[in-house]
């Protein structure tokens, strides 16, 4: 059936033709800032949630709404021998009682885990459980998140946001760790191209910490994160084999590899068999929906992959970020549109 084009829609579509345009002339930069702008924009979140072709297409990088269809993600993937960490999307939330909403769901995912036993643990966005709101309100969501998994036997992993909450994120994971007992039973997450990483994860490995690292996904002026994709190709590198090194392997570091580039692939592969270390002291993660291929390759070479299985109804931030990744899901964005 046809869509019905409304002038906001219209309006949409044709920044996303611009925005087409500024890749083929100024290059994929300006293309992913201006996604990562939209990524946050309401505007553009109340038109593009309610197009049919976002929402099928936003099916490539979301396992569905529901609980039960982030369970059936998981039990698919552990058949083919990937282990899982589920999302529940949504983030920056601006009353407590939503706050308090979205840690009951996952509590219950939680126990729907543990229930059914899949293999996956639980990644959170604290500005979902009230960060922005209040640091009190968030520790206290993320206790008895934590609570819960201690009970399951499982681990919450904290998703790290735009640079300004950075620093009260770290704060309120190392309270949970270190004050509050929870130990590796709660995780961080280090974005490489910051500049202030490479000290933060110095901090870490002498902490003896459980650390994914990726490269980061949010719109960042260029005195706090790098701006050319070289850059922070580099630091992911040295932030890799820091995070592998000897002094971390003693401490207790385990390391999550957050990349679909087979460049930074291969670094860690080469780090990890010059040095001799195990394939199961450290794992690949992955998103839901991208590069399956590559992710079933590195199982059978014998390494741990983990898959990151977002959820829920709030996926349009998600959504336009895997957008500002990759010109190439633009492009099949703006081509199924056209052709309905």
């Amino acid at each position: 059936m046809k869509q019905k084009s409304t002038f906001p829609t219209l309006i949409f579509i044709s920044i996303l033709l611009i925005a087409a345009g500024l890749l083929y002339r100024f290059g994929e930069q300006w293309l992913h800032l201006l996604l990562l702008y939209l990524s946050g924009a309401t505007w553009a979140r109340e038109i593009v949630s309610n197009l049919p072709v976002a929402q099928k297409l936003a099916l490539r990088f979301v396992a569905g709404e529901t609980v039960d269809d982030a369970i059936d993600a998981a039990r698919a993937l552990n058949n083919q021998g990937l282990l899982a960490t589920m999302d529940f999307l949504g983030e920056s939330v601006t009353s407590a009682a939503d706050a308090v909403a979205a840690r009951d769901e996952i509590l219950r995912l939680l126990d729907r885990i543990h229930d059914t036993g899949v293999n996956a643990n639980v990644s959170v966005k604290l500005s979902q459980l009230g960060l922005k709101i209040s640091p009190e309100l968030t520790h206290e969501n993320m206790r008895q998140i934590l609570e819960r998994a201690r009970q399951h036997n499982n681990k919450i992993r904290i998703d790290m946001e735009e640079s300004a909450v950075t620093d009260a994120t770290l704060v309120i994971y190392r309270k949970l760790r270190d004050q509050d007992g929870f130990g590796h039973r709660v995780g961080i997450v280090i974005q490489a191209y910051l500049h202030r990483s490479e000290e933060d994860i110095r901090q870490l490995v002498d902490e003896g910490a459980w650390v994914r690292l990726c490269k980061g996904a949010y719109a960042e002026p260029h005195d706090v994160a790098f701006a050319q994709k070289a850059d922070t190709d580099a630091n992911f590198i040295k932030l890799t084999h820091m995070m592998l090194s000897p002094k971390a392997r003693q401490n207790g570091v385990y390391l999550g590899v957050a990349t679909h580039d087979e460049a930074m692939i291969g670094a860690a592969t080469s780090y990890v068999q010059a040095e001799n270390y195990p394939a199961n002291a450290f794992e690949f993660q992955m998103l839901y929906g991208i590069r399956r291929e590559l992710q079933e390759s590195l199982v059978k070479k014998g390494y741990q992959v983990r898959v990151y299985i977002p959820f829920g109804t709030a996926w349009y931030p998600y959504f336009m970020r895997r957008l500002a990744e990759r010109p190439a899901n633009l492009w099949f964005f703006i081509s199924n549109y056209l052709r309905a």
